[in-house]
C-alpha cells in the first residue's frame, strides 16, 4: 500500500500542494499535520509509522518532512528498511537500502539540516543587527498609531459604546479595554 505524508511547520501554513503531489503520485492514504519539525514528537508521523507493513511504500514530498536533523532522519528510515518498507522522496526519488543509497540519503539529510541551521543563523544575526538600532522593538509592529488609539479612547469618553467605537474607528474592543488600562496607569 502506498501512504503518503504530508506536513507544514505552522498552523497558518498551507498542505495543499503537498496533498495533491502525494495524491498524483497515487497515495491511497494520505496522513496530514501541522507541526513543527524542530521536535521529533510528531503525532501522524508516528502513527502512519505504525502502520506500515513489509511492502509497503511511504511517501513524503520532500526529506525534511520527516526529519529536520540528519540522526533522527537516519534513524526513521533505516528503521522502515529494516520492516521492509521503501521511501520514496518525491523531489529525490526512491530511496534504496543499499550502501549507495545510505549515503545518498545521509548526504541529504546533512545538507537539510545545514539549510536549516544557516536559516536560524541568518535570523538571530539580522535581529542582532536590528538590535543595536534605537527605535528597534522587539516583537509585531504596532497596528494602530498613537493618534489613533488616542482619538478612539476620546470617543469612548465622549459616551459612545465600545461597539460603536469599533465600527467606526477598526479598533477592536479588546484593544480599546488595553489601551484604556495602560491609560489610566499611567
Amino acid at each position: 500500500m502506498k501512504y503518503g505524508y504530508a506536513r507544514v511547520s505552522t498552523k497558518g501554513q498551507d498542505l495543499t500542494q503537498q496533498i495533491e503531489a502525494l495524491k498524483a503520485e497515487g497515495c491511497e492514504v494520505i496522513h496530514k499535520e501541522k507541526f513543527t519539525g524542530t521536535t521529533t514528537s510528531r503525532p501522524k508521523l508516528e502513527e502512519v509509522i505504525s502502520l506500515l507493513q513489509e511492502g509497503d511504500t511511504l511517501t513524503v514530498t520532500k526529506l525534511d518532512r520527516l526529519a529536520r536533523n540528519t540522526k533522527e532522519g537516519i534513524e526513521i528510515i533505516e528503521g522502515l528498511f529494516e520492516r521492509g518498507v521503501k521511501v520514496h522522496v518525491l523531489n529525490v526519488g526512491l530511496l534504496e537500502n543499499t550502501s549507495m543509497g545510505r549515503f545518498f540519503l545521509t548526504t541529504l539529510l546533512a545538507v537539510a539540516e545545514m539549510e536549516r541551521n544557516m536559516i536560524v543563523e541568518r535570523t538571530q544575526e539580522g535581529k542582532a543587527i536590528a538590535k543595536q538600532r534605537d527605535d528597534f522593538r522587539e516583537g509585531r509592529p504596532k497596528k494602530y498609531t498613537k493618534y489613533q488609539i488616542e482619538h478612539a479612547l476620546s470617543l469612548l469618553e465622549s459616551g459612545l459604546s465600545y461597539k460603536k467605537v469599533e465600527k467606526d474607528t477598526g479598533i477592536s474592543k479588546s484593544t480599546l479595554i488595553r489601551a484604556k488600562k495602560a491609560k489610566a496607569l499611567k
